[in-house]
């Protein structure tokens, strides 16, 4: 059986108390605990849809953020005591040991700050010697928060640990941690880890999941940072695990001289993963959103294509005001930008489809010679003047916007639990029912259109290959696709549908086009030749 490694979600004591900070955007509440950021509610955005209780970031954790984590003495059980607070700053201290005075100060930042945001708290922790001799401070790792599941649907696709070195994000999944893998079938899995450790050099370290995130960057850099997963108590009706992350970033504390001070301090960001705010700041981020997360988003360019999408997104939500409305015009933009890759592609698809019986009679008439076969079968698309790839390459221009849209969908807060026709929440799946009643059986009637604009596409698109097998294969790649897309959410399968629509009536003009026939150049007639071989000029007869 496969060990878990799992830390607990931590209870507050009887005796804990709490301090509220707020503005028009966030309520933020301090435990004198630890003397941090228990947990962060976001007014803009409700936690479940048709209720208004606000969502809450941090509300079952293993630390609270900015809390002390493996510092001797200094915890989540340290109690603090409470300076002063008024309705935009909170002041703790807490004495160790009778040796070092701790200070902790949080403050709301105000419009006019540098890098100020309403979704932003300013920290600082002061450290002072109380004695007469040199205090070595050694280590110290100050948790940046415990992000969960959004809901029972969520896989954990986007529940990570980031952390950027100023250039290069790294995303922590709970997979390094679980240990097994297809070694454990044979008794040499990995084994799972209590905690990984990642050292380097750390400008902002964050805990995330689809559409929230923490991201605390210090004054000066980290050293590491490190990841746990956490066992949080399962969704309502559900009987899966729901397994979270938790993350400290890891600080170099400094020597201090008898009755000297030294500060450890930041800007800490708990909101929405919303790119043009988080664009803003000055340490880039906005790269804790996951389009670069995956190898095949980075080679198709999706960092760059994404924030750009995002931002014409938000624009068009800002002419209609509907967000359903805006993802089916922004299909639309997309489709009239690729329009003449796609175009092309498709023309020479039809004149490929055209030339397939010549080129069976080329395969059948030099079966037993490939080389022979390529030869004439080249001579042949030069002599029509058609370019065998010239269906791939139009299409390979138009992917990074597919992609690119594809992972900008995913994690944009702002559809979350916007309705749209049936659909009562864009960035979910626009289940209406379940079959038979049955709870793993939904029926999402978005993907089933998508689907079906698919097989329309197949039957009006021409097939450029008469081989048998791959017939059939294309034609079940609509029924497989739906599959794979059935549990994506409605915003991703309203674009495929709108996108689907779109090819449907442009494949239809295309298929009432007449091409013109490509005839073969007539070729010169040969010169007469006299006696002795000479060639014969044409001579006009003189004029009698």
């Amino acid at each position: 059986m496969l060990f878990r490694s799992l830390a607990n979600v931590h209870r507050d004591a009887a005796e804990t108390r709490t301090v509220t900070l707020e503005n028009d955007y966030i309520l933020a509440r301090f435990t004198t605990h630890g003397g941090a950021v228990r947990d962060v509610a976001f007014k803009q955005y409700a936690a479940v849809l048709g209720k208004a209780e606000p969502y809450v970031f941090n509300a079952l954790h293993e630390d609270p953020l900015l809390a002390f984590t493996d510092y001797p003495g200094l915890g989540r059980q340290t109690a603090y005591e409470l300076v002063r607070s008024s309705t935009t700053e909170v002041v703790f201290r807490h004495v160790l040991d009778g040796k070092v005075e701790i200070t902790r100060t949080y403050r709301l930042m105000q419009d006019g700050e540098k890098g100020a945001d309403p979704y932003r708290i300013r920290h600082e922790t002061t450290f002072r010697n109380l004695g007469d001799g040199t205090l070595p401070l050694g280590k110290a790792s100050l948790g940046v928060g415990t992000a969960g599941l959004i809901d029972a649907a969520d896989v954990g696709q986007y529940l990570n640990i980031v952390s950027s070195d100023g250039s290069d994000t790294t995303f922590h999944e709970r997979s390094e941690l679980e240990g097994g893998g297809i070694g454990s079938l044979f008794g040499s899995g990995r084994p799972a880890l209590p905690v990984l450790e990642k050292p380097g050099n750390v400008v902002w370290a964050g805990a995330k999941n689809q559409f929230f995130t923490s991201v605390y960057t210090p004054d000066k850099p980290a050293v590491g940072v490190s990841a746990r997963r956490i066992e949080l108590p399962p969704f309502p009706n559900s009987q899966q695990p729901n397994i979270g992350l938790s993350g400290a970033a890891r600080f170099d504390l400094p020597v201090l001289g008898p009755n000297a001070s030294a500060s450890l301090g930041g800007l800490l960001y708990v909101g929405p993963q919303e790119y043009r705010r988080l664009a803003r700041f000055q340490a880039n981020e906005d790269r804790v959103l996951p389009y670069n997360q995956y190898f095949f988003n980075r080679i198709f360019l999706s960092g760059y294509v994404a924030p750009l999408l995002n931002i014409l997104l938000n624009m068009t939500h800002g002419w209609v005001g509907n967000w359903g409305v805006a993802v089916i015009l922004m299909t639309l933009i997309l489709k009239i930008v690729s329009l003449p890759f796609t175009l092309a592609a498709s023309r020479s698809a039809k004149r490929m489809a055209k030339l397939q019986p010549e080129l069976q009679a080329i395969r059948e008439k030099h079966k037993d010679n490939p080389q022979k076969q390529q030869q004439a079968t080249m001579e042949l698309f030069k002599e029509r003047k058609i370019n065998p790839m010239g269906g791939c390459i139009p299409i390979l221009i138009t992917f990074p916007l597919f992609i690119g849209f594809f992972a900008m969908l995913q994690c944009t807060a702002e559809l979350r639990l916007q309705s749209f026709l049936w659909a009562k929440d864009l960035a979910a799946p626009d289940t209406v029912g379940h079959l038979f009643g049955i709870p793993f059986l939904p029926i999402n009637i978005m993907p089933i259109l998508m689907g079906a604009t698919m097989v329309i596409q197949m039957r009006l698109t021409p097939t450029p290959s008469v081989d048998n097998m791959q017939m059939k294969m294309m034609k079940f790649m609509p029924y497989i696709f739906t599959l794979f897309c059935y549990n994506f959410s409605c915003a991703l399968a309203l674009y495929s549908t709108i996108n689907g629509l779109f090819t449907i009536g442009q494949q239809m003009v295309i298929n009432r086009m007449k091409d013109p026939e490509d005839t073969p150049a007539a070729k010169p007639a040969a010169p007469a030749h006299g006696p002795g071989g000479r060639p014969v000029k044409n001579v006009t007869p003189r004029k009698k």
